[in-house]
């Protein structure tokens, strides 16, 4: 891939960025009568702690910041239970293990006979009138809230907690599920901010539901009890962060009342090992499918059928590289002849060589796939998001949404071909790559996490009770 043009509309759009952050922050410090200007933060030197639950899909949208603020010159640790260990240790950072191990498969893994739709009783999109009621949001949320106390054990706030007050740092940066980190950051005062894993439907549906003045708030009535430990009282900001790092370009995001900090996806997957097929461009057509990492990480399961897409995959004409583990093939019989299988291979070393990709709607798959402006055929798994990512692909132009949840095998197929054949599809997803390309980069992003975080900090003397 040719580097950019330092003159190109995206380096531009990149500097633009960056200059709005920095006047954003300035001006906020301004406004409470901070003297210092921009200039006086370039030495500044922070303590800066990430925190996610164990799901290494989780941890790895976090590294690329940590390492551009520790490019930077500031500390940075990163913590979570200590089944996240050895992922952390291969990211390079210092991990420090809080809670128990959270076993995240075994306690979810138990037989699915459909009897609950979770995406249909907890739906936080607001896309649909009948999911923007009072009395829907108010069970989507109380929904939500059991799930996200399940990944945020009282043991693990604690230790959060604990390691706030010992360690100081300046900034918590927060998986926007793990909302410990938010309970920690304001107990020992540091500035805190999200940082998203995909759509902000936290955000949505908060800004929805305070719309109709309810009284009765489940997440507030979970995080106010874990600050009220702490002599803090219950802020919006536990939910949401003092500020939100958004990595999904406007185009296919959503918008919300929350201060952002826009940010370019930067792909980590771990290590790589450049290929053969990786180095060398494709004879034809090349297709990438995948489940992603989450079904693997964190369910220990697929929620959509690998036979149906292999089925898909021999109907089309076209390499096909699954990235399918034994488990999933186990079972499936023959593969096609056109399906090379692999393991697992990084999608940023292997989308450059693709013209499409066939996903399951998850963040890094889609996020990888609108960097390298490869239109996408999304099958989603019906888990949080992705069902709400596909139809905002698609109405960008820049893919196609499978609606069908037990889809057949020729309408899989049929849809990729479309995107294979039909240029529109490259073309939107190759206005997406410049939107992505157009976004600061993490080191852009350091001098305005610098500023907000001088700005949100507040001095606590006394320790945890």
């Amino acid at each position: 891939m040719a580097h950019p043009d330092p003159t190109s509309p995206a380096r531009k759009r990149r500097r633009s960025h960056r200059v709005r952050l920095e006047r954003i922050a300035s001006a906020r410090c301004e406004s409470l009568g901070l003297r210092q200007p921009p200039s006086a933060f370039e030495e500044t030197f922070m303590r800066v702690l990430f925190t996610t639950f164990a799901a290494p899909s989780h941890l790895q949208i976090q590294v690329p910041i940590a390492w551009a603020l520790r490019a930077a010159g500031h500390d940075v640790r990163i913590a979570g239970q200590p089944d996240l260990a050895d992922a952390v240790a291969r990211t390079g950072h210092l991990f420090v293990p809080v809670g128990e191990p959270l076993a995240l498969s075994e306690q979810i893994d138990r037989p699915d006979d459909g009897s609950v739709d979770f995406t249909a009783l907890a739906d936080l999109s607001c896309r649909r009138p009948d999911r923007r009621t009072r009395e829907y949001l108010r069970t989507a949320l109380a929904i939500s809230t059991d799930v996200y106390r399940a990944l945020n054990p009282e043991p693990m706030i604690a230790q959060l907690v604990d390691l706030v007050f010992d360690w100081r740092p300046d900034l918590v940066v927060w998986d926007t599920m793990t909302f410990g980190g938010a309970v920690a950051a304001m107990a020992g005062g540091a500035a805190h901010a999200r940082l998203l894993f995909g759509l902000d439907l936290i955000a949505r549906a908060r800004m929805e539901y305070r719309r109709h003045d309810a009284p009765d708030d489940p997440f507030r009535d979970w995080l106010g009890s874990a600050l009220d430990k702490y002599g803090v009282a219950f802020a919006e900001e536990a939910v949401v962060g003092q500020w939100t790092i958004d990595p999904v370009p406007p185009s296919v995001g959503l918008a919300t009342d929350q201060l952002r900090v826009p940010v370019r996806y930067v792909p980590y997957n771990g290590a790589a090992t450049a290929t053969e097929m990786t180095c060398a461009p494709a004879h034809r057509p090349r297709v990438c499918l995948t489940l992603g990492q989450s079904g693997r990480d964190v369910l220990g399961r697929d929620r959509t059928a690998s036979a149906e897409l292999l089925a898909a995959a021999a109907d089309i004409d076209a390499e096909i590289v699954a990235t399918l583990d034994a488990r999933q093939l186990a079972g499936l019989g023959p593969v096609p002849s056109n399906v090379r299988v692999v393991d697992f291979m990084a999608l940023d070393v292997l989308l450059p060589t693709c013209s499409a990709i066939i996903n399951h709607g998850g963040s890094g798959s889609m996020q990888t796939a609108l960097l390298h402006g490869v239109p996408q055929v999304v099958v989603p798994d019906l888990m949080w998001d992705t069902e709400y990512k596909a139809e905002l692909i698609e109405r960008a132009g820049a893919g196609v949404w499978i609606r069908d949840p037990d889809f057949p095998a020729p309408a899989l197929a049929a849809a990729v071909r479309r995107v294979l054949i039909d240029p529109s599809y490259r073309e939107a997803a190759a206005r997406l790559r410049r939107e992505v390309l157009g976004a600061p980069t993490p080191a852009d992003i350091v001098p305005a996490l610098e500023l907000l975080t001088e700005q949100h900090r507040r001095p606590v003397t006394a320790g945890p009770n």
